[in-house]
């Protein structure tokens, strides 16, 4: 006993563990040894604030979504890759619609629920190992915030260098974000504070993902303003040519590939 989390595929653990919860088939996690328990997701930031959120809203049918996903789904065309695929919600949506969608996740268990939940084209790895395979996109996806894999000033002109070695010509990102700056809540803004003196992005996030016994390693997690985004977009393959902020905070914010 170490007192720390094992390391482990947390996001495919809660993943399996919510869709026996909400499917009532296969082991789920039991308070009192019977009924059964809600599967929460806890974030870890790194100067000590703990947050949870149930996982059930991964599974959630269109019915359920935010307003903004509906927006951005409906601006897809051609060969999508559904980046962070987590448990398919969008993936299978496309489907639906015919619209030819890989969905590519780093979790194995995030992709095993996938391919339960009936999503056919999935990829394990990162956008960096999915560039070298040869496939070309004309539309990419990061939503459910999932502008934060983008990470950081470091980082960023890699991930975009990846997406655009994969895209075609004239392709588009569809990404969601949150601006972070809104907030006057003390525990929030003195994290930015505390961020920019260590040269970083008010909103750049160090966090672990924590399940149960298991734990991910620390990792960074950008939540950025529109103007942010347009700074680091700058000087790449892409640019930035439309935010809607209709939902503020949150925003989807979309990329295309220059001439």
């Amino acid at each position: 006993m170490t007192g720390q989390p094992r390391i482990g595929d947390v996001f495919g653990e809660l993943l399996r563990d919510a869709m026996a919860v909400a499917t009532g088939v296969g082991p789920r996690p039991l308070a009192g040894g019977r009924l059964p328990r809600p599967v929460i997701e806890v974030i870890e930031r790194d100067d000590g604030l703990i947050n949870g959120a149930p996982a059930a809203h991964y599974l959630d049918g269109p019915a359920d979504w935010q307003p903004h996903d509906h927006r951005a789904v409906d601006r897809v065309r051609g060969d999508t890759l559904d980046i962070g695929v987590g448990a398919g919600r969008i993936a299978l949506l496309l489907q639906e619609r015919e619209v030819p969608v890989t969905g590519l996740d780093v979790s194995p268990g995030a992709l095993a629920v996938c391919r339960r939940r009936g999503v056919r084209d999935l990829v394990h790895g990162t956008v960096d190992e999915h560039a070298a395979s040869g496939r070309r996109y004309d539309t990419f996806l990061l939503l459910g915030n999932n502008l934060g894999l983008i990470e950081g000033r470091e980082r960023a002109p890699a991930f975009l260098a990846a997406l655009a070695a994969m895209a075609r010509p004239g392709a588009q990102v569809i990404a969601h974000g949150t601006d972070p700056y809104g907030t006057r809540d003390p525990v929030h803004t003195g994290y930015h504070e505390y961020n920019r003196r260590r040269g970083r992005l008010g909103g750049q996030l160090r966090l672990r993902l924590r399940y149960r016994e298991l734990g991910t390693p620390w990792f960074d997690y950008l939540v950025c303003s529109p103007e942010e985004l347009a700074g680091l977009v700058h000087g790449t393959a892409w640019r930035l040519v439309d935010v809607d902020d209709r939902d503020a905070p949150y925003y989807l914010a979309t990329l295309r590939l220059s001439a």
